[in-house]
């Protein structure tokens, strides 16, 4: 199947042309055509599938024949919504790579940066607004923008947008624009609160299932090093000085543990940078640069600040902290072997990480490949280490509030 077979037009398939693209992906082939039929869709693919040019292209075709609008007289017709801003960020340069031959106007707005600019280009007018939802309501809040013109609204990345704690944004947002509208939902995985959130704001929505959540990509080679969490940093280095070459992500659970292995890595030399949720969007912008154009070869991250972030060419993926959600391996190893290369998984699991591997391998249907030929073998009869103090808290123990009773998963 080609773009022209998606029935899309002339500058919309001279810019995916221009973009290196020759043809669609599963996700494109079944999501565009729905979403040209101005259906409501919910769609389930995992990062590197092509889910943003799945609704980026038929927004731009909907929109194309309302883009000579003079430009004060331009009301926002598209709004996608973002749990990040990296992500943000991202989306809004697809939109501009595939609108090059249009007169439609993309613009993006996120927090951690001055309002005033922002509220500058919305004042000039736009057709496809790109937003966090913080920055949203603060800029509706202030009357800097109207969604009462929105015709297509799009929710990306949902599953993390709900971890994240945008429920009720999300749902207020939904509610700020006309009941009469299309909506797309993207998600890397269909949780229960997805599925509850489609059903309250999607009306008989297509549900298009590219990648189920358990799959990983056969061009991935997964090892499987079972090591003391003592000696993690010590192998890091020991793989990276014999084994690891070229462009790695390196997950961590924590910011404090992505700081920790940063500042180790630079001691001994390594080109590295960092993304974290403590970092400015300045910041965390710049080290995505310095990881893309390659001026620094790893990038340690939290997974929520890499969540969906597109990087090419990207030669191995260390689980430094093993995820205590499994579909989060399968997103964080997701990240190589892209468009049909082979990547290498490489996963560091502690005594007190061994139940995350079961799970891990339970979802995957697929066991890991174990490498014992290492410096740091971890005793078979290890246990996992109980952190004990012998000091009293000065503070009274206080009742429980229902909230803190509740098992919460944690995404990091």
């Amino acid at each position: 199947m080609s773009f022209k077979d998606l029935q899309l037009n002339k500058p919309l398939r001279r810019a995916v042309a221009d973009a290196g693209y020759d043809n669609p992906t599963l996700v494109q082939e079944k999501a565009i055509p729905a979403i040209l039929d101005k259906k409501d869709v919910i769609v389930s693919a995992q990062t590197g599938t092509g889910k943003t040019a799945a609704f980026a292209l038929p927004i731009l075709q909907l929109l194309f024949d309302k883009q000579d609008a003079p430009k004060r007289g331009k009301k926002i017709k598209a709004l996608i919504v973002s749990p990040t801003r990296e992500l943000a960020v991202q989306i809004a340069k697809n939109f501009e790579t595939y609108s090059t031959y249009t007169n439609l106007r993309t613009t993006v707005v996120f927090g951690g940066t001055s309002v005033e600019p922002q509220k500058d280009i919305l004042n000039k007018g736009v057709d496809i607004l790109i937003a966090t939802p913080g920055r949203l309501l603060d800029l509706h809040k202030q009357t800097a923008l109207h969604l009462d013109q929105v015709e297509v609204l799009v929710l990306d990345e949902a599953d993390l947008m709900l971890d994240m704690g945008f429920i009720d944004d999300v749902r207020k947002i939904e509610r700020l624009c006309p009941t009469e509208k299309q909506t797309l939902l993207f998600s890397a995985t269909i949780p229960h609160k997805v599925e509850n959130l489609a059903k309250t704001i999607l009306n008989n929505p297509e549900c298009i299932l590219v990648a189920p959540n358990a799959s990983t990509s056969k061009n991935i080679e997964q090892l499987l090093y079972y090591v003391p969490k003592r000696n993690k940093i010590e192998l890091c280095l020991h793989l990276l000085r014999n084994t690891i070459k070229g462009h790695i992500i390196i997950f961590r659970r924590t910011k404090f543990g992505v700081s920790k292995l940063e500042q180790t890595l630079l001691k001994n030399g390594y080109k590295v940078d960092s993304i974290h949720g403590d970092k400015s969007q300045s910041a965390r912008q710049q080290a995505l640069n310095n990881f893309t154009n390659k001026e620094v070869n790893i990038l340690i991250a939290t997974d929520v600040a890499a969540r969906g972030i597109d990087i090419d060419s990207l030669d191995a993926v260390i689980n430094f902290d093993l995820p205590n959600i499994p579909e989060t391996y399968v997103h964080r190893i997701g990240r190589t072997a892209r468009a049909g290369q082979t990547g290498i998984a490489y996963s560091f699991c502690s005594a007190d990480e061994k139940s995350y591997i079961k799970t891990i391998q339970q979802l995957i249907s697929l066991q890991l490949d174990v490498i014992d030929d290492h410096p740091y073998p971890l005793d078979p009869k290890a246990k996992p280490i109980v952190h004990t103090s012998n000091k009293k808290s000065k503070h009274k123990k206080g009742r429980k509030g229902k909230g803190s009773k509740q098992k919460k998963k944690r995404w990091y």
